[in-house]
């Protein structure tokens, strides 16, 4: 009885592991399941972002979000493939001398911008001299502002003369602040250029309405024959997190970005969503007005970097899709040096601030975007910052009234930012932009350039001018490098995170794709 008992208990032991077997076998081949396929009809395509636009003028405007827009309407002599190599636009090819001071363009013929004026040397010099044009008040004017002259030699061929050596030129020209308007428009409509864009892209402008969206429609005369593919694409801001995340699932939008972190596993693969997250060339971080007090004590500062477990950010900002910043500027762009972080140490914090005058800690407020995930940023610095009694008020802002409220002080003396959460992508992809426009000294305080922290050091002003000065690579390298040190230990700013660019589309689309920077890239785009 016994024996038949155990052969029993044999025979079901090896039923329930065949059964388990078959249960994973069923498990495998669901997993391994192709994903849902989404299908799309008619050609008109919705991309949802965060943020609101702050204009549709290249040479007045700084955000990366509107950039994206814009060269959907604009091109430039130069620009950026998907690994932010140099390729030809409205440039067919180009000259420098070893000098690095003077740029010859040859141009593509036959090009007419979108209301008939031929594209030409002549609107390249109209275009340039205005960027140039040091009362020009142009938010992007200290890009250019090395451009001596600008020479029509023929109808298809510019020299630019610098007034010194500029090694990152050739890089300067493909930046989106270089797309070019047609000249007729320039003049038909002055500063409202920015709500009336004509430029020479695949796409037309249609409308923009504040807050809504802004469309824009295929250009039928592109000079690409068989592009774009697609008739028109409406950009949507949508600040906050879910709601974008929705419109995707439900396919009210094709293609958002950024994908909030939170999601971005769970959404991919599913209702036909695609995400992308990869490295990016796009830095956080929380400037520091020291030219105020208390942030004016470089005790005060370090106080601030000791109090924030950068770690901890990346995990509950970011879900884990970014890398702790360890320099200025993020590992992939040119001339970047690694530098050594440093671990959150709350005691040493309070008594650096004890030194300094403030053992009982002090208030102060954070500007940032009105978005969610800065939202989340913010209020993870505020609860850092509590642990040493600084006490920190979040003020989150749209964009235009924050991009006034920054970029449109004076004199520094009126400047009322104290702390600022912010991010940054040098869009040429060099040192230099990732570093002198922000922190590079009184010349680059606003509204001439982006430096809010309004730093200002001798030592790294003339190391950024020696850079600037030569085409040599070492040299360069070798002024990067000591610049990257130097701003690392005076602590300007809070180095918070290398993130990645996440973006979700349907899996229908194909061709469009976010650059290193943060920008987005629709030249491909089409409905598969």
């Amino acid at each position: 009885m016994k024996k038949g008992y155990s052969l029993l208990s044999v025979l079901i032991l090896m039923l329930v592991l065949v059964l388990a077997a078959c249960s994973n076998d069923s498990k495998e081949v669901e997993e391994k399941k192709e994903p849902e396929q989404a299908t799309k009809e008619g050609k008109d395509i919705v991309i949802a972002v965060s943020s609101t636009f702050t204009g549709m003028d290249p040479h007045d405007t700084n955000d990366t979000l509107s950039g994206s827009v814009q060269r959907t309407i604009f091109e430039g002599l130069l620009g950026f493939d998907e690994e932010m190599n140099v390729i030809p636009m409205l440039a067919k090819e180009y000259t420098a001398n070893d000098e690095a001071t003077e740029f010859t363009f040859i141009l593509n013929e036959g090009i007419n911008f979108h209301d008939g004026t031929p594209f030409n040397a002549e609107a390249v010099k109209v275009n340039f001299d205005r960027l140039a044009d040091p009362n020009s008040g142009l938010k992007r004017h200290s890009l250019y502002s090395l451009i001596a002259k600008t020479e029509v030699i023929s109808e298809y061929e510019v020299k630019f003369t610098l007034s010194e050596p500029f090694g990152a030129m050739i890089n300067t020209f493909a930046h989106p602040a270089g797309l070019i308007h047609s000249p007729k428009s320039l003049e038909e409509f002055g500063k409202d250029v920015a709500t009336n864009p004509v430029g020479t892209g695949q796409f037309k402008f249609v409308e923009w309405k504040p807050g809504e969206g802004l469309e824009v429609t295929k250009n039928d005369d592109y000079r690409i024959e068989g592009q774009p593919k697609v008739d028109s694409i409406t950009f949507k801001p949508v600040t906050e997190n879910g709601s974008r995340i929705a419109m995707l699932q439900t396919g009210e939008a094709d293609f958002i970005y950024p994908v909030p972190t939170e999601q971005a596993d769970s959404v991919n693969g599913k209702n036909g969503i695609e995400v992308d997250s990869k490295p990016s060339i796009v830095v956080r971080y929380m400037t520091m007005n020291t030219l105020k007090a208390p942030y004016n004590d470089l005790k005060v500062r370090q106080a601030l970097d000791l109090a924030v477990d950068k770690e901890a950010f990346i995990q509950v900002v970011t879900n884990g899709h970014a890398s702790v910043l360890d320099s200025i500027i993020a590992p992939a762009v040119q001339y970047y040096s690694k530098q050594e972080t440093t671990k959150p140490d709350i005691e040493k914090a309070k008594k650096l601030l004890a030194e300094a005058g403030y053992k009982d800690g002090f208030k102060a407020k954070i500007w940032g975007a009105n978005n969610s995930s800065a939202m989340k940023a913010m209020e993870f610095l505020q609860q850092q910052f509590a642990q040493i009694n600084v006490d920190i008020e979040v003020v989150p802002m749209e964009s235009g009234t924050l991009s006034d409220k920054i970029w449109s002080v004076q004199n520094p003396e009126d400047a009322e930012i104290e702390l600022y959460y912010g991010g940054w992508s040098p869009s040429t992809g060099d040192a230099d932009w990732g570093i002198r426009p922000l922190l590079g000294g009184a010349d680059n305080f606003p509204p001439k350039s982006y430096n809010v922290s309004y730093y200002d050091n001798p030592k790294v002003n003339g190391l950024i001018k020696e850079a600037l000065e030569t085409a040599d690579t070492d040299k360069r390298a070798e002024a990067y490098k000591e610049i990257q040190s130097l701003l690392w230990n005076d602590l300007p700013w809070i180095s918070l995170s290398a993130e990645n660019t996440i973006s979700g589309k349907k899996n229908y689309l194909d061709g469009i794709y976010l650059l290193p920077d943060g920008s987005l890239d629709v030249r491909n785009l089409e409905i598969k």
